[in-house]
């Protein structure tokens, strides 16, 4: 996955909005909150960090080309890092993207998510 695959797919997920930060890194948020960040991964290969479940992390973390997302796992928080497509194909990135931003969805307040026209 290429930058620009990743900024469009990001995109056409619900409410969301996107913000250059932390040296470079493209953050996307829904409702405020971060469910997508990618950078670079010794500066060559797109490294892209997303929220999962527990079960997920603890399948995850253990795949080539995955690890646990420096600083946020660190913190006792289910986030991973891919930085190669060796264990995950970008089709499986993008469903794990998908599911990042409806779990970090569903835990914004409901007025939030009217607001945003994620609620009927």
């Amino acid at each position: 996955m290429n930058p620009d695959n990743y900024n469009a797919f990001c995109a056409s997920l619900e409410a969301t909005s996107h913000v250059v930060q932390w040296g470079g890194a493209h953050v996307w948020k829904v409702g405020g909150k971060v469910f997508a960040i990618a950078g670079w991964s010794s500066g060559e290969r797109l490294a892209v960090t997303f929220k999962c479940s527990e079960i997920a992390f603890d399948i995850l973390k253990e795949q080539p080309g995955l690890r646990p997302a420096p600083y946020l796992a660190s913190r006792g928080m289910s986030w991973i890092q891919r930085q190669t497509d060796e264990s995950m194909s970008d089709a499986v990135l993008k469903d794990y993207l998908r599911e990042s931003h409806r779990l970090v969805a569903r835990k914004l307040p409901k007025r939030l998510r009217v607001e945003l026209g994620m609620d009927a």
